[in-house]
C-alpha cells in the first residue's frame, strides 16, 4: 500500500489536473506535489518523445534498470511501452539472458547498451569498456541521452519504492509472460 494517497483530479487544483492525463498510480501520487510532479513528467515526456536515441534501445535500458532492481512497477509498464517503440519478446528474452551472463541474439549495441544499464544499477557508472563501445556507434547527443534515461530510471525504481507504489492490474499480468525471480 503506498505511504500517500492517490490523488485524483478532483483533489488537485486545475492548473495540474493535465499531469494526471496518464492514470497511473506514480502520477496519482507524484501530484501530492505537484511543481515536483511537473518537473519529473518534464524530464520523462523528454526521454520518451523528444530524445533522438532510438526508442527501442531505449526501451530496453529501461528494462534493464527495472528487471534489475527487482521494480514490478517499472518493468511491467516498460513492458507495454517498449512494445509500442518495436520491442519484442525476443528482445525480452535476450535482457533476461545476458543479466544471467547467457548468450542472446541481441545484436552488439543492444547488449552493450544493456551491460552498460547493469553497469549504472551495480556499480554506479558504466564502465570505461562499455563506454567506449556504445560510443563507437552514437553521438555525443545520443550518449548523453542514453547516460541521463538510464540514472533517471534507476532514481524512478527508488521512487517506487520507497513510496510503495501499487502496480495497477492492468500491468500486473505482464508478470504471466515475464516473471521476476524474487517477486511475488
Amino acid at each position: 500500500m503506498a505511504r500517500l494517497p492517490y490523488l485524483e483530479a478532483d483533489q488537485v487544483a486545475p492548473e495540474y489536473r493535465d499531469m494526471l492525463k496518464r492514470n497511473t498510480n506514480l502520477h496519482k501520487l507524484l501530484v501530492n506535489s505537484p511543481e515536483m510532479a511537473r518537473a519529473f513528467n518534464g524530464i520523462g515526456g523528454y526521454i520518451r518523445f523528444k530524445s533522438k536515441l532510438d526508442p527501442r534501445l531505449r526501451e530496453l535500458a529501461i528494462l534493464q534498470v527495472g528487471w534489475m532492481e527487482k521494480s514490478e512497477y517499472e518493468f511491467t509498464h516498460h513492458v507495454k511501452i517498449g512494445k509500442e517503440f518495436g520491442v519484442t519478446d525476443e528482445d525480452i528474452a535476450g535482457l533476461m539472458a545476458e543479466t544471467e551472463g547467457k548468450p542472446s541474439k541481441l545484436e552488439p549495441l543492444a547488449r552493450a547498451i544493456l551491460k552498460g544499464a547493469r553497469e549504472m544499477v551495480r556499480e554506479l557508472a558504466m564502465s570505461d569498456a562499455t563506454f567506449a563501445e556504445i560510443k563507437q556507434h552514437l553521438s555525443d547527443e545520443h550518449m548523453v541521452d542514453l547516460v541521463l534515461t538510464i540514472a533517471f530510471y534507476c532514481g524512478v525504481v527508488r521512487v517506487l519504492a520507497t513510496m510503495k507504489i501499487d502496480n495497477e492490474p492492468t500491468y500486473k499480468v505482464v508478470l504471466q509472460q515475464y516473471p521476476i525471480p524474487g517477486v511475488n
